[in-house]
């Protein structure tokens, strides 16, 4: 009795089928050493199931953003028994969950009875569209909520009275707003912290590892900063704008306002040889107030002498 595996063979037309690339992508990746060629038997190529794990490795890290050098490379090390460990590790990191919040379930009934109790088909279909609602496939009239606090913040928009469809408006405006802040933090980072990890060539398991806690570390601070100056910027603009709603005149800060003006170099020199680097705007402040003051007071004494010359007999 022969137990010997069976060993799969597949034709180039086979192989196409099973991984999703064309003949000619196949072909291309033999000629650039990313796919090792085929058995020859007989007239015919024929390629195994080894031939088909290389294609689908190709085709993950395509989608995880690697050009075919590197992959190339990454292929090679993993040939050579230095394994992807590392690499992969880091992609796992970045991959993962940017959130502490857990995804829920809930059934149509549940969203309508947050909602006031009447169906809105149309503010269902635009929040699965939106993604802050999941249909889940099998499952009839039930969801997957990815971030409860988002829609726990629409449940409380909506009972203060602002209409499914304003909300709706506002999420779409914030979230462009949003995703330019991630996409400027990232270009940051990546220019400052990751840019050494990035090279011609791929990081090694050390590297990636290191790139690995580097954004362990990193993923709360654009959340923190975000969070820090929306509350500064709330309360900046939340009581003007009361104030003005309520007729009550501009608040302290609006007549506080302070305003850049350009002074020569050469003044400003001499301020600072005068009273020391430190000390030049309280003395421009200083100055400014007393000119102010002086024309105040020969103004009121202008005023008082003409009154009185107005009243001298000739």
């Amino acid at each position: 009795m022969n137990d010997e595996p069976v060993r799969v063979a597949y034709r180039i037309e086979d192989l196409s089928h099973h991984s999703g690339a064309t003949v000619r992508t196949i072909r291309a990746y033999q000629d650039r050493g990313l796919l090792p060629r085929p058995e020859r038997r007989g007239r015919a190529n024929v390629y195994a199931d080894a031939h088909l794990a290389r294609l689908r490795q190709i085709a993950d890290l395509l989608d995880r953003g690697y050009t075919l050098a590197s992959i190339k490379e990454l292929l090679e090390a993993w040939d050579a028994g230095r394994g992807l460990g590392g690499i992969l590790g880091l992609v796992a990191e970045v991959d993962g969950p940017w959130t502490d919040e857990e995804a829920v379930r809930m059934s149509r009934a549940e969203l309508d009875e947050r909602f006031g109790g009447s169906p809105d088909d149309a503010a269902v279909a635009e929040a699965v569209e939106l993604g802050v609602l999941e249909r889940v496939p099998g499952e009839g009239e039930v969801y997957l909520v990815p971030s409860p606090q988002e829609l726990a913040v629409a449940v409380e928009l909506y009972a203060a009275g602002v209409p499914l469809s304003a909300i709706s408006g506002h999420l779409r405006e914030l979230r462009s707003k949003v995703e330019h802040i991630a996409s400027r933090f990232l270009e940051f980072t990546t220019e400052h912290v990751f840019a050494r990890y990035l090279g011609e060539h791929p990081p090694s398991d050390a590297e990636a590892a290191e790139a690995a806690s580097l954004v362990r570390r990193l993923r709360p601070l654009a959340q923190q900063t975000v969070d820090a100056e929306l509350a500064r910027a709330m309360r900046l603009f939340a009581t003007r704008h009361l104030r003005e709603r309520l007729g009550a005149g501009p608040t302290q800060d609006a007549t506080d306002e302070t305003r850049s003006v350009q002074l020569p170099v050469a003044t400003m020199r001499a301020v600072e040889t005068l009273v020391g680097s430190g000390q030049v705007a309280a003395f421009v402040v200083a100055s400014v107030e007393r000119e102010v003051q002086a024309r105040t007071l020969d103004h009121l004494t202008s005023n008082y002498n003409d009154h009185n010359a107005v009243g001298e007999t000739p």
